[in-house]
């Protein structure tokens, strides 16, 4: 600690507003989740968080869209919703709905993308990460966002009709692409993208698929301040002591 400010760390949760919010999917279901957003009401950019595959430890509060939902709101004016897609479950409760392999899940990224038009918040970008990011890519494009960042994209879903819609909608796409993941690392990931054509790849040198360490979770949310709020990049590391909750 320095001059009354430390530094950022795992377990650091900064100030914002954190509303418990419900979805409900064009098909019936109710989802959980939350919205945090900047204390001041000015709000510079919204993401849409998707998460990791539920049957395999993943839902809202899957660590890096938690860090984000802690941090963003106050160090870069951005909303953040995280929510638990069909039968999914976490502290904040249990989305209703069974899992099913990013088919109906589509209907749960429509709700949300639609919950937060209708909350007026701007400039809105799915962010999912791996099973996440096939949601994103899946069902995305004709979605009133700005575009997607992809963390870990496994492309097991996703094929190439998919890409090409994408690619045709124009807006941009970010993949962040560890060097070490277990399904698709950067050399591969160029020919296996091939369709879509503005896709930025992003390696990142030593990560791995869950961007475990402080190191990558500073890395990826730099990365995506940077392209969805650049005036707010980089994100500084220390924080006046009086904010750290």
């Amino acid at each position: 600690m320095v001059d009354g400010t430390e530094e950022l760390r795992a377990m650091t949760v900064l100030p914002a507003i954190r509303d418990e919010i419900e979805l409900t999917t064009d098909d019936g279901l109710t989802l959980v989740g939350e919205l945090a957003t900047p204390a001041s009401g000015h709000v510079t950019a919204t993401l849409i968080t998707l998460h990791p595959l539920p049957t395999h430890g993943g839902f809202m509060d899957s660590h890096v869209f938690r860090k984000a939902a802690w941090r963003l709101p106050y160090l870069a004016d951005i909303a953040v919703l995280r929510f638990n897609t069909r039968g999914t479950a976490s502290p904040r409760g249990t989305s209703e709905g069974e899992f099913d392999g990013g088919g109906r899940e589509g209907a749960d990224v429509r709700a949300a993308v639609d919950f937060a038009s209708a909350r007026g918040l701007p400039h809105r970008w799915l962010v999912g990460w791996s099973f996440g990011t096939e949601l994103a890519l899946m069902h995305g494009p004709e979605l009133d966002v700005d575009g997607a960042i992809l963390l870990s994209p496994p492309l097991h879903r996703a094929r190439d009709e998919h890409l090409e819609l994408w690619s045709a909608s124009g807006k941009p796409v970010t993949a962040l692409v560890p060097e070490f993941d277990d399904y698709l690392r950067p050399h591969d990931a160029t020919d296996r993208f091939a369709p879509l054509r503005q896709l930025e790849i992003v390696p990142v040198e030593g990560a791995k698929h869950l961007w475990v360490g402080e190191k990558y979770v500073r890395i990826v949310l730099d990365e995506i301040v940077a392209r969805v709020a650049p005036s707010r990049a980089p994100l500084p590391v220390e924080v006046p002591t009086a904010v750290v909750e």
